[in-house]
């Protein structure tokens, strides 16, 4: 038998209503996307030459004057790798934190389940200030000490409800069998949990990759010594400089072609870019673990 072939007819109002919203998705790409654009070639585009304006689309004068200035601060290389130690150190182990605790929440059999959820959320809407905060993080010896990047960032409620709210949309008769065959918590969720979360974990280990890779105030304020500072503060410092007659008097001197504004875009690229570059290898994962672990059933 021949396959009989369906031909989708589109009426003239689809076929109207599909090029409304090609062209409407179209403009927010450009909306998006354009000033991104813009701040790469003025970035990319001679300092004194870009203060003429009428740069749009294309650099007029192609200079790295901005990259090289701060590239070759040897400040900054070394805030580059405390913030990819912290970064590649902080993630997974926030992840496995969040992850486990999100497990034991949505088991029906915790006794006081609600009344322990319940004080977790609380923390999401009432803190007890920046000063307390301050003094039990000294107390605790981690004032400028490289673990006050990572432990008090292990666990986010925001981060534990998504994986919870996963975890439980699971069928409970998995859970159940596993039982039965005698797996105990640990493995089931090492064997069983972390493979089948594997959206919602990805889903949020961007998100705690993204914070700490954009994370500063907590090394402003809560380090002195410059072999802890991170890269955003660094860039910030950089940025300071150049607002001051001084610093431009220095670049001046050492011949380069760099402004308060040419430093300023090519920090927001030196500081954007690597973290986007992680995007396309979960964003597959992203959208699937936002909307099963924001829904409950």
């Amino acid at each position: 038998m021949k396959d009989i072939k369906i031909k989708k007819h589109y009426a003239p109002s689809d076929r109207v209503f599909d090029i409304i919203s090609f062209l409407f998705l179209a403009l927010v790409v450009v909306i998006c996307v354009y000033p991104f654009w813009n701040i790469f070639i003025i970035s990319i585009n001679d300092a004194t030459d870009a203060i003429r304006g009428g740069i749009y689309f294309l650099p007029r004068k192609l200079s790295l004057a901005s990259y090289k200035d701060i590239l070759t601060r040897q400040t900054f290389l070394h805030s580059i790798l405390v913030t990819v130690l912290r970064t590649l150190t902080g993630t997974p182990l926030a992840v496995l934190a969040t992850t486990a605790l999100a497990y034991v929440l949505s088991r029906q059999e915790l006794l006081w389940k609600k009344p322990v959820t319940i004080l977790f959320v609380f923390t999401m809407y009432f803190g007890g200030g920046l000063v307390p905060y301050y003094m039990v993080l000294k107390n605790l010896n981690m004032l400028d000490n490289f673990i006050v990047f990572i432990f008090p960032n292990l666990i986010s409620v925001y981060n534990m409800i998504l994986v919870k709210n996963y975890i439980e949309g699971m069928p409970q008769e998995l859970f159940e069998s596993s039982k039965i065959d005698g797996a105990n918590d640990l493995i089931i969720f090492t064997r069983i949990i972390l493979p089948l979360c594997k959206p919602i974990i990805m889903t949020i280990a961007l998100f705690v990759a993204i914070m700490h890779w954009n994370s500063w105030f907590d090394a402003y304020l809560y380090t002195n010594s410059q072999s802890l500072k991170v890269m955003q503060s660094v860039l910030v410092e950089i940025l300071n400089q150049y607002q001051t007659s001084a610093a431009n008097q220095t670049a001046s001197r050492v011949g380069q072609s760099v402004t308060p504004d040419s430093i300023r875009m090519a920090a927001t690229m030196v500081a954007t870019i690597p973290i986007i570059m992680v995007y396309p290898f979960i964003q597959k994962y992203f959208v699937k673990g936002i909307m099963l672990g924001a829904v409950k059933s």
